[in-house]
């Protein structure tokens, strides 16, 4: 018997842990393929352990092997359905599949599990970020087969309505009538896919962006959650803009703020290229 055999002296538990070591050290080396050996060792020996293969989706990540990502984060998702790696990476693989629907489901899980976990604050805008773009590319997508089909029925309709101007030659107010009518119709059906502006009071005073997570100080002003709790760990215990003193503990949701944004970005899918 080899003394140095991890199989040998090792009970599987600790063997996979030693073959986790292992393959964190070779993914930080960029040796994605001993990684992934590594990982696919520790499954075999504790395939009920979802952060092996939360790891291992993470190398297939690297490789832009989607359908291996998915594989494996579903797969980590059985055994564990509060990991927010595992939902922001298979919303990512399901988002190069096109599955715009199911990505944003999953990306939401993420972010949601994000905010109040003890992930950084930089995994959650990088959630975010790739949140917003799958709504965005979403409505875009959708927008544009819509504009499509609109343009073919207004073209449609006008058409029709020319091969009636001879019947209607005599009653050309009439005619006018029906196609200020038409444009009307088709003016209002492109109001929703139109960008514009977004209102001011949906966006933080900090960050200048929509707001995600507002929360409101004693002085009535609502910022960002993770802008405001930076500033006040790296500027200060004040309100940025009163300059009043404060502290994470005087600062509550603005519930409602947050179901306007959300209302606002459901009616106007285009406002998240604002990210």
């Amino acid at each position: 018997m080899n003394p140095h055999s991890i199989k040998e002296v090792a009970p599987p538990e600790k063997q996979a842990e030693i073959l986790r070591d292992q393959g964190n050290l070779y993914f930080k080396k960029e040796r994605l393929g001993a990684a992934i050996e590594a990982y696919t060792e520790a499954i075999t020996l504790c395939p009920r352990v979802p952060v092996y293969w939360t790891n291992r989706a993470l190398c297939h990540r690297k490789r832009n092997a989607w359908d291996l990502v998915e594989a494996d984060c579903r797969k980590a998702l059985e055994l564990d359905n509060s990991l927010t790696k595992a939902h922001y990476m298979l919303g990512l693989a399901l988002l190069q599949g096109k599955q715009y629907g199911n990505a944003i489901s999953e990306l939401e899980k993420a972010f949601d599990l994000g905010r109040t976990g003890k992930s950084g604050s930089y995994m959650v805008e990088e959630i975010w970020q790739e949140l917003a773009k799958a709504h965005y590319t979403e409505w875009e997508q959708a927008a544009s087969v819509r504009q499509h089909q609109q343009q073919e029925l207004k073209e449609a309709q006008l058409l029709a309505n020319q091969r009636k101007m001879s019947e209607l030659s005599k009653h050309n107010e009439e005619y006018q009538e029906r196609l200020q009518t038409l444009s009307d119709i088709f003016e209002k059906a492109t109001v929703r896919d139109t960008p514009a502006e977004v209102p001011d009071h949906f966006c933080c005073k900090i960050t200048m962006d929509l707001f995600r997570d507002p929360v409101i100080t004693p002085s009535g002003v609502t910022y960002e959650r993770s802008a405001l709790m930076e500033h006040l760990q790296k500027v200060g215990n004040f309100d940025p803009l009163t300059r009043a003193p404060l502290t994470p503990e005087q600062v509550f949701p603005n519930l409602a703020l947050k179901e306007a944004v959300q209302a606002f970005l459901a009616e106007h899918r285009w406002a998240y290229q604002t990210y």
